[in-house]
């Protein structure tokens, strides 16, 4: 199936002008509540224009949520409300909901819940999940992960365009080290460059490689660059590179999580060309981040199903 195909976006399956909707997919039964809520009072912008913005873009967001658990950042009443974290699947829920079992170093076990289909995506959305925040093994194995990224975090004051130049400087090291390697905005303020990985390493040698690599890059680009994760110690005017997001159980916003910003900007792929020339973050809504899928497919469906080993430092 060629890609523009695979990622054409679903007709419109939740109804304009309801509060509530049941709405059948396949065999599965989601209940959809309080769409007329408004969630970015200031854009227009309800429950119901979040969920159909979902439906639209699951084709491609999907594969990069199945089988992995789900930790849940839940907004009630909207992006300007205040907002919490849930790691166990609610009850009561759907008998079709799969869920991930993960022991915990309490020896707790937390049944996160996994989206697997759109039927799942749009009940974890119901529930005032405005962005996505996956683990970055998947449950079979929650200890070896699919990936490593580095997130691009400015410090106060710091213009995009810095935050930009960072990403360069990542990229040309990762690059060095013979990796492919693929950027996405945070959505918000930030850039998060991602390497696919050959399932193997644990999380925590995937963690040192990540640490060591980061404190190389600061020291080597000290006046643009810092590793320090303690915010007191950190200097001024410079671009975090954030490895430690790399840890057993962090999570990161998905990509094309939409972001509970002042613009309900959307987590977007973009080419290396596009962060040399540079671009406004806030430029990734809703319905541009729809219809750019439609036009390019997926551009960060290469970060699924890496081949390339961790190496060694």
């Amino acid at each position: 199936m060629p890609a523009r195909e695979a990622t054409r976006p679903k007709p419109d399956i939740i109804p304009l002008g309801a509060d509530a909707a049941e709405i059948l997919i396949g065999k599965k039964t989601v209940r959809l509540t309080n769409l007329q809520k408004p969630f970015w009072p200031a854009l227009g912008v309800t429950k119901g224009d979040l969920l159909r913005y979902y439906a639209a873009i699951a084709p491609a967001l999907l594969p990069h949520l199945k089988a992995r658990a789900m930790v849940m950042k839940r907004y009630p009443n909207g992006a300007g409300g205040p907002f919490f974290f849930m790691k166990r699947t609610p009850s009561p829920r759907p008998d079709w909901l799969q869920t991930c079992s993960i022991t915990h170093a309490s020896a707790s076990v937390i049944d996160f819940p996994m989206i697997q289909d759109l039927a799942a995506l749009l009940w974890v959305v119901n529930l005032g999940c405005i962005d996505l925040n996956p683990w970055y093994s998947r449950c079979d194995d929650v200890d070896r992960p699919d990936y490593f990224h580095f997130d691009l975090d400015p410090g106060p004051g710091v213009p995009f365009s810095r935050v930009l130049e960072a990403a360069l400087l990542v990229r040309e090291a990762l690059e060095a080290l013979d990796l492919p390697v693929y950027a996405k905005t945070s959505g918000a303020s930030g850039v998060h460059v991602y390497v696919p990985l050959k399932r193997g390493p644990l999380q925590k040698e995937v963690w040192t490689f990540t640490k060591a690599l980061a404190i190389t890059l600061a020291e080597t680009h000290p006046k643009i660059l810092t590793a320090q994760y303690r915010i007191a110690k950190r200097p001024k005017g410079r671009v975090l590179v954030d490895y430690n997001q790399n840890a057993w159980g962090r999570t990161l916003a998905s990509v094309y999580s939409v972001r509970p910003t002042k613009a309900a900007s959307v987590s977007t792929p973009v080419t290396w060309d596009e962060i040399e020339r540079g671009f406004r973050p806030e430029a990734f809504t809703m319905e541009s981040v729809v219809q750019r899928v439609k036009t390019d497919g997926d551009l960060f469906a290469p970060v699924l199903g890496g081949k390339i080993r961790l190496p060694r430092r």
